[in-house]
């Protein structure tokens, strides 16, 4: 495979050509890499969400945060529902949504599968250093921010969750700054 290195008169498209080829690089590395655990990295994130996400986990909340549209999680459930990954628990009287909850088997195979993803990523992100990583979360907040005007989208704070656990999660309730 040949990656060409673009470089134009306006320093914002080879910026732009540079995000763009260095995310097509990145996810294809992480593609490659999860294709040894049969799986990609939306299923993982999928997984993991039904895993990490404490309460009734339905598939709008799913699409939120893997940021893909809700028939799309929609696909990806089925797929995964046949596979025994996961089971939707369908509407029920007091509960007006469609709750996906992980099986036995979908426990079993996400914590593998998102080692092999967070291994991956800490090989990737390991060129770079701390000062480096931090610079580049806030390079390219500014981009984020303006994407997400254009598609009329807002940026909510994820939801909190303990250090060790990576996936977003329910903040829990606050009680006059208090969590309680």
């Amino acid at each position: 495979m040949t990656m060409y290195d673009y470089e134009f008169a306006a320093e914002s498209l080879t910026a732009f050509a540079q995000l763009r080829h260095t995310w097509f690089a990145v996810n294809k590395v992480i593609e490659l890499k999860l294709l040894e655990v049969d799986s990609t990295p939306e299923s993982i994130a999928v997984l993991w969400a039904c895993r990490d996400y404490p309460g009734p986990l339905h598939p709008a909340e799913i699409a939120r945060l893997v940021f893909r549209a809700p028939h799309t999680v929609a696909a990806m459930l089925n797929r995964m529902e046949k596979e025994g990954l996961i089971v939707r628990i369908r509407k029920r009287q007091g509960h007006p949504f469609t709750e996906v909850k992980l099986t036995a088997k979908g426990r079993k195979a996400c914590s593998p599968r998102v080692a092999v993803l967070k291994d991956v990523i800490a090989v990737l992100m390991s060129a770079m250093s701390d000062e480096e990583l931090a610079q580049l979360v806030e390079l390219t907040k500014p981009l984020q921010m303006k994407a997400l005007e254009m598609l009329q989208a807002k940026l909510m704070p994820s939801p909190g969750h303990p250090e060790e656990i990576t996936m977003p999660v329910k903040r829990p309730k606050r009680s006059q700054g208090k969590a309680v």
